[in-house]
């Protein structure tokens, strides 16, 4: 029997369509980032906006209002995210956008075009909100482990095609008749709007989310199709059960959505100190100064440089391929260097950059001022490499299943509040600090440095399972999350639960319910026993297992219980043999 389809695929086509459609909501997010900063100050613009001619105020409030769209949309996530799915949710936002878009271009002069244009963003970026929030949850769980750095890592180094994409559109433009000039570059977003929606209704839901809300039928249904499986056969049994298995482990089996309080309770789990970490990693994104680059980066041309606005659109593109350019490095490097060094070489990098601009600007001359040119691509080549995917990444990474949803929710809160601060007073300070601009960020960059030296701990080449016993590890043995990760050898799939057990992560549960515990290990061993008679292994089910000695009971990495998809059957494969 062959498996159950999607769109017509099964299997890798499907999990590529997945994640070619998460990649798209990506795409458009960074063309929503850059889309303004060609148009913003285009004579053409400024006709039919006046208030926004040689207005840095209101120029900032105009680019601005869409982040607190975005923060609003994300906000409803962290409430309804849980209730309303990963696929609902994509499309609501995504359509939510579309009818954004369509109340800017539909403007007309004199019927007050200001308001209608700040409303549209608004409702454009409550839809940009929702995806943020959504999209890197939902190719989460429709991947594997060894693909997660990877595929959350490309997302974000697609945000820099998507503002490429608007800069060098609006640079097009810029030659056309007044309507074309900013109407085109905006109505252009509904062609990612449209690819994301279509696709999305015929896509599979999260089987995560579906096992959460025990909708199991469908569940066994989309685990079958996206990995290829036949419906029922007992590879999909397995791989179903397991996901039940880490649900009820957590408390989010039949918990339709995790209370809010759940994300700050401490001891052996640290939610509270995981959430701060991927929401401080968003955080340093925003106040390290990129979307003050990539908003305005004309209007920095224009206003400290002196370049004309032809030349600084021009200027805008060539630096939009080279932060596109470095934004691919991180696919190739995320693994090898790790994610500390990365946020540390990045913050560096960044820093000395914005140093750079700064001093190039002291003297006010217009020749040593064109140095400040090359602080800013420098500035962006650093962060396209490792800023820019980072902060999307180690959120997911770091918070543990049962919060994951909503803590990422919060990182995305905190991504677009300071967001909306750092594109409304950045015309403003240039105006009237100038240089001062960038001994700012460049102070702020350099403050980073201590911070994840000593708090962020290295979760590269980790499954999600063995990132939750780091940081039980560091509360139990009182020490530095840092050193707890340093000191954690890299563990085999055996190991794993013996180590669960000696810092309490395996036993006691989230409730502590010692029958729940052994309910959930009775149903795993009847699953792995009737799996092995039919597949010829043999699997070995003792509870004995501790950290360095024998094989325990088979266990599966909690990224692959979290995709639910192929590492937790590879993992007892690779253990038997």
């Amino acid at each position: 029997m062959a498996p159950p389809k999607f769109m017509g695929l099964s299997g890798r086509p499907l999990s590529m369509m997945v994640s070619a459609v998460a990649t798209t909501g990506f795409l458009l997010f960074g063309y929503d980032q850059g889309v303004m900063s060609g148009i913003i100050t285009a004579p053409a613009f400024n006709k039919m906006f006046p208030e926004t001619k040689d207005n840095s105020t209101m120029q900032g409030f105009v680019t601005a209002i869409y982040e607190i769209g975005c923060l609003a949309g994300a906000m409803f996530m962290l409430w309804a995210g849980d209730l309303l799915g990963r696929r609902r949710g994509i499309i609501t936002g995504a359509s939510i956008m579309l009818i954004g878009v369509i109340i800017q271009v539909a403007t007309v002069k004199d019927k007050n075009p200001l308001a209608q244009l700040i409303v549209g963003r608004v409702v454009m970026g409550v839809g940009n909100g929702m995806n943020t929030s959504t999209i890197p949850t939902y190719q989460a769980e429709c991947s594997k482990t060894s693909n997660r750095g990877l595929l959350i890592c490309i997302e974000g180094g697609v945000i820099a095609f998507g503002t490429l994409i608007a800069y060098w559109l609006d640079y097009g433009a810029s030659y056309g008749p007044d309507d074309l000039v900013w109407r085109f570059p905006i109505a252009f977003q509904v062609i990612f709007a449209v690819l994301i929606i279509f696709p999305m209704m015929f896509l599979p839901e999260s089987p995560r989310w579906l096992l959460s809300h025990q909708r199991e039928a469908e569940a066994d249904r989309v685990i079958a199709a996206i990995r290829g499986y036949e419906e029922g056969s007992p590879e999909a049994v397995l791989e179903r059960n397991l996901i039940v298995d880490s649900l009820r482990a957590s408390g989010g089996y039949g918990q339709k959505s995790t209370p809010v309080k759940a994300l700050f309770t401490h001891g052996k789990t640290q939610h509270f100190r995981r959430m701060l970490l991927g929401s401080s990693a968003q955080f340093f994104q925003q106040v390290g100064g990129c979307n003050a680059v990539i908003y305005y980066f004309p209007i920095l041309f224009e206003e400290s440089i002196g370049t004309d606005h032809n030349m600084s659109l021009l200027l805008g593109g060539v630096n939009m391929i080279v932060y596109s350019i470095f934004a691919t490095t991180s696919w190739f490097i995320v693994e090898r260097v790790g994610r500390r060094k990365m946020f540390l070489i990045g913050s560096l990098g960044q820093s000395l950059s914005m140093v750079i601009t700064f001093a190039c600007l002291i003297d006010g001359k217009e020749m040593t001022a064109r140095g400040a040119a090359v602080g800013l691509f420098t500035y962006i080549a650093f962060f396209g490499a490792t800023w820019l995917p980072l902060p999307w990444l180690y959120p997911a990474e770091v918070n543990p299943i049962k919060t994951r949803a909503k803590a990422n929710a919060v990182s995305t809160c905190v991504n677009w509040l300071f967001n909306f601060v750092i594109v409304m007073v950045t015309p403003i300070m240039v105006s009237n600090i100038g240089w001062g601009t960038y001994l700012f960020f460049a102070a702020t960059n350099a403050c980073f440095i201590p911070v994840i030296y000593f708090f962020y701990p290295e979760t590269a080449k980790r499954s999600l399972e063995e990132i939750d016993i780091i940081f039980a590890k560091g509360h139990a043995e009182k020490m530095s999350y840092v050193r707890a990760a340093k000191e954690l050898p890299h563990l085999q799939p055996e190991e794993i639960e013996g180590y669960a057990r000696k810092y309490g992560l395996v036993g006691h549960g989230e409730s502590d319910s010692s029958t729940e515990v052994g309910t959930i290990g009775d149903e795993r061993r009847d699953v792995e026993k009737n799996f092995s008679g039919q597949s010829g292994n043999t699997t070995n089910s003792s509870d004995e297992g501790l950290p360095g000695r024998g094989p325990g009971p088979s266990v599966v990495d909690e990224g692959g219980v979290e995709s639910g998809f192929g590492d937790g059957v590879n993992a007892n494969r690779k253990a038997d043999n």
